[in-house]
């Protein structure tokens, strides 16, 4: 289907929008919950965070990509990918199939991949989407700034609701002087603490960048070794294999057997959807801010 170039899909990172609207509100002390006991920070802000992102934004279409499991690809190549993350709080773990029941209540569809974490779904839908309409990623992760393109951009949440850094390639390039596919080296060579994958050790991300910048790949670089300094020669020769697995971990795959329907992601209200599972969630007050209920 072929449709109008005003038509624009935001794709969302789901975890990243409900761990922020979680942690923003649980580091004053304060959970909020409903009369029986149930938490529901985590829901309430990630309904805030992402309403606030429509407004500005404007899509026409929406859908929220999920990490389904801790068993990918990645860990099956390096056991200790993300292993150094701690354990979700307990006041989380019931929100995360509450959030679905919510997404799927203002008929934003969820999506996934088993083995395949949401970067790569999101990778894949942008991807597939970006020819026939504008596709927005609402995202807090710089990794998937490597799918920055002239029809896709990532908006960055920062600190705070409504405070966002919009990347496109011209904006990417001025502030960080990489294109999108460099990020992707950058990190193969300085590794990601986050991630837990550790690079090249002893190259750190001032380096890395110095040496993307000049060489352009990972390739340019393994073929101007005798270009570089010897301690930095000497670090990658003797993390070679670590850097070309730390580029196959930092690399978004984009092409998951994920399918995201237009029809089902078109952004369309139905109040007493809403109404009915904001009520149960005792979130009420949130549907005035979505236009619900309002007449």
């Amino acid at each position: 289907m072929k449709l109008m170039k005003d038509q624009k899909i935001m794709l969302v990172d789901g975890m990243a929008l409900l761990f922020r609207a979680y942690y923003a509100t649980a580091q004053s002390g304060y959970i909020r919950r409903t009369k029986s006991g149930i938490p529901t920070n985590a829901i309430y802000g990630f309904v805030r965070y992402l309403w606030d992102a429509v407004q500005l934004y404007n899509p026409t279409h929406i859908a929220c990509c999920w990490d389904v499991s801790s068993k990918t690809f990645r860990t099956e190549e390096f056991a200790a990918y993300k292993g150094n993350r701690s354990a979700a709080p307990d006041d989380l773990i019931p929100q995360f199939d509450l959030i679905l029941e919510v997404t799927e209540s203002m008929g934003i569809p969820n999506l996934s991949a088993p083995g395949y974490e949401a970067d790569d779904c999101i990778g894949t839908i942008s991807r597939e989407l970006e020819a026939d309409m504008e596709v927005l990623i609402l995202t807090g992760d710089h990794d998937l700034l490597q799918l920055v393109d002239e029809r896709t951009s990532v908006i960055i949440m920062k600190k705070g609701y409504g405070n966002y850094k919009v990347y496109t390639p011209e904006s990417l390039m001025e502030e960080k002087e990489l294109t999108p596919s460099q990020i992707i080296d950058m990190k193969a060579l300085m590794g990601d603490a986050s991630d837990n994958y550790p690079g090249v050790k002893g190259i750190g991300e001032k380096t890395a960048t110095k040496l993307v910048k000049e060489y352009g790949t990972i390739a340019g670089i393994l073929e101007n070794l005798d270009q570089l300094t010897p301690s930095i020669r000497k670090k990658i020769e003797n993390d070679l294999e670590m850097l070309h697995l730390s580029h196959r971990l930092a690399a978004i795959h984009r092409e998951v057997p994920v399918v995201c329907s237009l029809d089902a992601s078109l952004l369309l209200l139905e109040d007493e959807i809403i109404l009915t599972k904001f009520e149960e969630l005792e979130i009420k007050s949130l549907c005035s801010m979505l236009g619900v209920g309002v007449f």
